[in-house]
């Protein structure tokens, strides 16, 4: 499935992006969708939540930026500047993240309920200045936390990842791409150990968080981002990537079960998930990364599917949750559909589920079509003419 007849990755830069790979970042994204809508009926016991680890998704995405940004960009410094770079990653990501808020600006006041009872009260000069601050990716202070959950993003809460994304990059650009591979295995480890640390010392027994401005959040955040990015960028480095018959099937089925695992030791032995996840990350993520990127897609299906999922894969992450925060809404002012005193209630749940999936999927094609390429297109024209630097 063709958008412009070229990949939607060819505007970040030249170099071709490994399609597997593109792909599996498809799988784990809609994997997230999945995990936030089945999240709503968990009360607040992640012992209950099907698809237990979809959390991890995020991990995986930073592993996944630090191969393909090591893979990319290592071997072009001699001929592009900082500007250059950063000029890349900004036509890359931000004009999701712009397209982002106003959707969660949109639908804002469509999400009051019990769970979100700021809301009601917000005003919307409020609103619209935390949407104006959004569109620059800098955490908003308490004073405009118009939802009360303390996020650093009040309308789209997955958006504190790309605000670690941009941290990623800029360290990148400044530091690690200049680090011999001896320094960077040194801190691949320090971080590998500090995330182990903090997983299986959690008081919840996961490495959940990262998405609010203050000491415990942004020190899950630069937990959960550093070890994954450094490891994928040294992974781009030092793994020469074989060559593995199905990779993407193979790929795709271990990360699915990496994700959808029940929770390790349940609420007694807490420790054990925080391993797992850790051991998850650590481990078991660089080997989907290894088997994603030693495999070729020959087939027509296979191809259409995979290049469909990676056109897909940053648009419906970035989209999705305001239209969660309007499932919980939805859930919570019908109760009579999840206590089993309304006829089929339960298939009614199941059915608006569904179509905030797939409803985010289409939109998420349509956005791409439509919006992000024709205008990362123009933004390249305009910023990165030939020969710029």
């Amino acid at each position: 499935m063709s958008i412009d007849s070229t990949s939607i990755s060819a505007y970040a830069d030249s170099k071709k992006h490994y399609q597997i790979l593109d792909a599996l970042r498809g799988v784990a994204a809609v994997t997230v969708v999945i995990f936030h809508l089945l999240e709503t009926f968990t009360g607040g016991d992640h012992t209950k939540q099907i698809i237990n680890h979809g959390y991890m998704a995020v991990d995986f995405f930073f592993l996944l930026s630090g191969f393909v940004i090591g893979y990319a960009y290592d071997d072009r410094w001699n001929k592009m500047s900082l500007g250059g770079f950063f000029k890349r990653r900004l036509i890359r990501l931000h004009p999701m993240i712009v397209m982002a808020m106003l959707i969660g600006a949109i639908t804002f006041y469509f999400q009051d309920c019990q769970y979100f009872n700021n809301i009601a009260g917000v005003p919307v000069w409020k609103l619209l200045l935390v949407m104006l601050i959004g569109f620059t990716l800098l955490p908003v202070p308490s004073s405009l936390d118009i939802r009360g959950w303390t996020e650093m993003h009040p309308l789209v809460g997955p958006a504190w990842t790309l605000f670690f994304e941009y941290i990623a990059n800029i360290l990148y650009a400044l530091i690690l791409r200049r680090l011999p591979n001896a320094i960077l295995a040194i801190l691949v480890f320090i971080a590998g150990a500090a995330l182990i640390h903090l997983a299986v010392t959690s008081p919840q027994g996961d490495i959940i968080g990262g998405w609010a401005i203050d000491p415990t959040q942004l020190r899950i955040g630069f937990t959960r981002l550093l070890y994954p990015f450094l490891a994928g960028l040294l992974l781009s480095r030092i793994v020469k990537p074989g060559k593995i018959n199905n990779a993407f099937l193979l790929s795709s089925i271990l990360l699915l079960i990496v994700l959808a695992i029940p929770r390790v030791g349940g609420h007694e032995r807490l420790w054990m998930n925080g391993l797992y996840d850790s051991l998850s990350i650590v481990l078991i993520f660089p080997i989907v990364v290894y088997i994603g990127a030693s495999g070729e897609i020959k087939d027509g299906i296979s191809s259409k599917i995979s290049k469909f999922l990676g056109d897909i894969s940053y648009p419906i992450y970035i989209i999705h949750y305001p239209f969660i925060y309007m499932y919980v809404a939805f859930v919570a002012k019908h109760p009579q559909y999840s206590d089993g005193t309304a006829p089929n209630g339960m298939l009614i749940l199941v059915l608006v589920a569904l179509l905030v999936l797939f409803g985010a999927i289409i939109l998420a094609y349509l956005i791409v079509k439509f919006y992000d390429v024709p205008v990362r297109k123009w933004l390249t024209k305009k910023f990165m003419s030939s020969g710029a630097k």
